[in-house]
């Protein structure tokens, strides 16, 4: 695992590479809690902010910000002459321990407080409520990069083992998050799981450190080497190359998530095996490129640095078109994006420990430059963060961002070029523009049909009808009208109950169970369909659609049957996480609350499936309102709403559920349905075909006793089901495992 070779023969020596040993023993698993919490408070907090961009850009922002400024009290620790690392080390994890069994609680207590609070304040309170833990993870790496590198007298040597390390033990954990704690076990077993890591390493550091003979701190008469390499290039050209690979690697991060989640149908595993791909190749790359710094020259580690950049962008530059024409092996697809994004990832992983051997002496000062380079590579990442998440994906399409990113990787080249040996400079030149020139034109030429195949898993013989791409997501309608949001299928546009493709009959049934539903509530909006009938029940008086996604708007703008309800003075559309405006508006009451809530396994569906979810709901009923929402045919989200209120049915694959009685009357729903028109046209003419039409429906609703499942029966018929919680997270893990 160490970099570090010693000879055997020398006992001060041997004493030594024990030392490292255990440090890199330590520093793995350190790693391993750190991802644990990362993953699980970005769950809590997108529950508790909402999951719509702006609050997954703030969470991961403040993350990243923490880790930086940790970075650099890390660094003002490490000038100290007294400093202990290990038993520094112990002390951070011990105390990163106590703050994580106590997180969740925090994060809720303090979400409840701050629900209210503008955006600029949301992202105040998350910075504050990650700042602690991350100001520890991140002060770990300068503390330890100084003791390490004073020791072997190898800066790059001692940045890319420690990088290597730390960054493959968050990548392992991101692994075994995915497939054994989240489907298995919860967020709140995951954090003890963190926790218990964290108090095993920090009793493992202490007890190093205790053991170890007095004095043996490692200073300039213990390294291999001399101890006053000097540094090639100046710190501040280090520094801007920093941030800007952390903008340009972070940014890729992004942007191959969200190819894999469309890929995926927004799979809760794209984003870990994303994530453990992503971990896993800076983790490789940074141990690639420490053992190039201890045994290349200096001028022939800059000239393996520039290379690297230009292998990442050739990496880049196939992703597309490979994701594109390969579509057809189906599921395999997402293997080969996993593949493409390690490749991606080692090679600007190699950046930092170069870096590093580039621009830092060891001296004295070690730990402190290594923080802020560190800092400026955490900088730049949290820049990507905002500028990729927030701002070129609600304005660029996936081709055109990965057009931009091969731009800044090759510009980010040719700043190393510039500075490699005179006789390599025309030879990289030239290769890293022809891999540009190639990575344009295949994506332009292989590329055209990529979300067409994706969707499809075929080589596709047509084009969309419509797309939008935004930082919310990717839509797209099919030629037929039919809608799908990330990759997965989301309705129709097509309000005509005589001609039901889309399950329409669902909200004209609304006055099946409510006698008078004036105020609805509405969660989710897609087509319009569904807005579009419910606005024109006769009963209702105003409907409220909760939106996440704007792009919804724009199809809906350009499709007649749905049109008019941009228009219509009883809706009022607001772009919001569902449940965070539920949480947002405590005061706010309804007759009915719908939500024709999407595939039960996919990201974050549980937030709209939970028994937490529903008793948020109930908080917004009026007495005798329904709360009637979609559950996919999911059994175990159909007995979590049957246990969280006390009245309810089944109604085809959705869930009635009140507090109240629900009062079924089928003659009632009748006269609705008789005066239903929409856009002033009548849905049932007059005419005798339209009679028998409607009276066929409401009598095989009468005599078809699958329709509605009551509660009583439907609980017998799932006993053993596992309820739907906030802290099991549903199917979400489970499903793509085969769990479900």
């Amino acid at each position: 695992m160490t970099a570090v070779e010693l000879p055997a023969d020398a006992p001060a020596q041997r004493f030594a590479a024990s030392r490292v040993r255990i440090l890199c023993i330590l520093f793995f698993f350190s790693g391993f809690p750190a991802l644990i919490y990362q993953l699980t408070w970005q769950r809590s907090l997108f529950r508790i902010f909402g999951v719509n961009s702006e609050s997954v850009t703030i969470i991961v922002t403040a993350f990243m910000l923490g880790l930086g400024l940790g970075s650099l009290c890390g660094g003002w620790i490490s000038r100290r002459t007294n400093v202990k690392p290990l038993l520094l080390l112990g002390v951070i994890e011990l105390a990163t321990a106590a703050f994580g069994l106590a997180s969740l609680q925090i994060f809720e207590k303090v979400g409840a407080m701050v629900a209210d609070l503008p955006l600029p304040a949301l992202a105040a309170i998350n910075l504050v409520l990650v700042l602690l833990p991350t100001l520890l993870m991140g002060a770990t790496l300068p503390i330890l990069v100084s003791y390490l590198a004073r020791m072997t007298g190898e800066i790059g040597d001692a940045v890319g083992t420690l990088y290597f390390v730390n960054t493959l033990g968050a990548g392992a954990a991101c692994l075994v998050c995915a497939t054994l704690i989240f489907p298995f076990l919860g967020m709140h077993e995951a954090i003890t799981i963190a926790a218990g890591i964290n108090l095993v390493v920090g009793a493992g550091a202490i007890a190093a450190h205790i053991l170890s003979a007095p004095g043996a701190a490692p200073d300039s008469r213990t390294s291999t080497k001399a101890s006053d390499t000097r540094p090639i290039l100046g710190m501040g050209v280090v520094v801007l190359l920093a941030m800007a690979g952390g903008f340009i690697s972070l940014s890729y991060e992004i942007y191959l998530f969200r190819v894999m989640s469309f890929a995926s149908g927004s799979s809760s595993l794209a984003f870990a095996m994303t994530l453990y791909a992503f971990l896993t190749g800076i983790a490789v790359g940074a141990r690639k490129a420490g053992q190039s710094c201890r045994t290349l020259a200096p001028q022939d580690a800059l000239r393996q640095a520039a290379s690297d950049l230009i292998w990442a962008n050739l990496f880049a530059a196939m992703f597309l078109p490979l994701m594109t024409q390969l579509a057809w092996v189906g599921a395999g697809v997402i293997g080969i994006a996993v593949a493409i994004t390690y490749l991606i990832a080692r090679q600007w992983g190699a950046l930092l420990p170069y870096l590093s051997q580039f621009g830092i002496a060891t001296d004295e000062r070690i730990g402190q430059r290594t923080a802020l380079l560190y800092f400026a590579n955490i900088a730049g990442c949290a820049s990507g963060a905002i500028l990729t998440g927030f701002v070129l994906t609600e304005y660029l399409g996936i081709r055109q961002i990965a057009a931009m990113l091969l731009v800044g990787g090759t510009m980010t080249a040719f700043a190393l070029i510039a500075l490699a040996p005179r006789r390599e400079r025309n030879r990289l030149g030239y290769l890293a523009i022809a891999i540009l020139v190639f990575g344009l034109g295949s994506s332009a030429l292989l590329s055209q049909r990529l979300l067409e195949n994706l969707q499809a898993k075929t080589l596709a013989d047509h084009d969309f009808a419509q797309i939008v791409e935004n930082r919310s997501g990717i839509i797209t309608v099919d030629n037929d009208g039919t809608v799908f949001g990330n990759g997965m299928y989301d309705g129709r546009f097509n309000t005509d109950l005589k001609s039901d493709r889309n399950g329409i009959i669902r909200p004209y049934a609304l006055s099946l169970f409510h006698p008078a539903p004036r105020q609805v509530l509405m969660i989710g909006l897609s087509s319009g369909s569904w807005a579009q009938v419910i606005a024109n029940n006769p009963d209702v008086e105003s409907l409220t659609i909760v939106e996440i996604n704007r792009g919804y708007l724009e199809l809906i703008a350009k499709h007649d049957d749905v049109r008019s309800i941009l228009s219509n003075p009883k809706i009022r559309i607001v772009e919001d996480d569902g449940r965070r405006w539920l949480r947002h508006h405590p005061e706010a009451r309804f007759d009915a609350v719908v939500s024709n809530t999407t595939w039960h396994f996919r990201a974050n569906a549980t937030n709209l499936l939970s028994s937490e979810f529903l008793g948020l709901v109930q908080q917004h009923l009026k007495p005798g309102g329904i709360f009637f929402y979609n559950t996919t045919n999911s059994r175990r989200a159909q007995r979590t709403g049957c246990t969280a209120f006390s009245y309810g049915a089944r109604f085809l694959n959705h869930m009635v559920v009140s507090q109240t009685p629900i009062a079924w009357d089928h003659d009632r729903w009748r006269r609705t349905l008789e005066t239903y028109s929409i856009d002033g046209k009548p849905e049932f003419a007059s005419d005798g075909a339209d009679r028998a039409r409607l009276d066929a429906l409401i009598a095989d609703f009468r005599q078809d006793g699958s329709a509605i499942e009551p509660c009583p029966q439907l609980l017998e018929a799932t006993a053993g089901q596992t309820l739907v919680t906030d802290n099991n997270m549903g199917t979400e893990w489970r499903y793509f495992l085969g769990l479900e």
